[in-house]
């Protein structure tokens, strides 16, 4: 696939948007993914050349964070992992995923995110510096390899996983809520981009141009709290969720 100009522009474009969400709450590879497989890609190369965009963002997220004074390195990595083994066998599946059931469970987990979106009644507020007990570690680092499988599988939706383990699961707070994502992600990426790398041609100019955009959205993100345009933001993605499954369920 020969990128020009203009396609460049609208990745990127569309990756400042999906990085700001994915570090806001998440849902950002279902702009992302969609748009590329809309421009003619396989599902399992847009699959994998999301994922370069994904650590980009997830990378400036951390250093953002840090500089910030907001990082617990210790916690951040038990818990990524864990994450991993979940993210490779994820992985190893997400290669093999093609044509029309790519389409398919895509359309369902946007379907999914919209139902959990909409039932959803709002975080646990959490105390700031709570620190988890034993009994929240364990179940948290378990869960963690479940957050691991999906996003190595497919990525999509993997913040409406994550952020309830780390938040309701864990008890912490929101803005940790947050720091800790965005570097459980990156170390499961790069797993799971190594995986995709080994098994598919991915495109890296389409996924160099998604990265710019992304990780200016994660940048952005990094620097507001969860609660900040929520309302908006759902209201934005269903309506870009009900597009997008119309077209994948009966226009593939």
């Amino acid at each position: 696939m020969e990128l020009g100009l203009l396609q460049a522009l609208l990745l990127t474009a569309v990756g400042v948007v999906a990085g700001f969400l994915n570090v806001m709450a998440g849902g950002g590879s279902l702009l992302t993914v969609p748009v590329m497989v809309f421009m003619g890609l396989p599902g399992p190369v847009a699959n994998g050349t999301n994922r370069i965009a994904i650590l980009a963002q997830n990378l400036t997220a951390i250093s953002t964070f840090f500089r910030r004074g907001f990082s617990d390195f210790r916690l951040s990595l038990t818990l990524a992992a864990c994450a991993v083994p979940g993210a490779l066998a994820g992985a190893l599946i997400g290669t093999r995923l093609d044509g029309p059931w790519f389409n398919r469970i895509l359309a369902l987990v946007m379907l999914g995110v919209m139902l959990v979106m909409h039932f959803d009644k709002g975080s646990a507020k959490r105390p700031e510096h709570y620190q988890p007990n034993r009994q929240q570690l364990l179940r948290g680092h378990l869960m963690m390899v479940v957050v691991g499988f999906w996003g190595g599988f497919i990525q999509i939706g993997v913040g409406f996983i994550i952020m309830p383990v780390l938040n309701r699961v864990m008890g912490l707070d929101l803005v940790r809520t947050n720091m800790h994502k965005v570097f459980i992600i990156a170390v499961y990426t790069v797993v799971a981009l190594l995986v995709f790398v080994s098994q598919v041609e991915l495109l890296w100019m389409v996924g160099l141009a998604l990265a710019l955009g992304n990780a200016i959205g994660g940048y952005l993100g990094a620097h507001f709290t969860m609660s900040s345009g929520e309302k908006l933001i759902k209201i934005v993605l269903n309506v870009v969720l009900i597009a997008m499954i119309i077209k994948l369920l009966f226009f593939p």
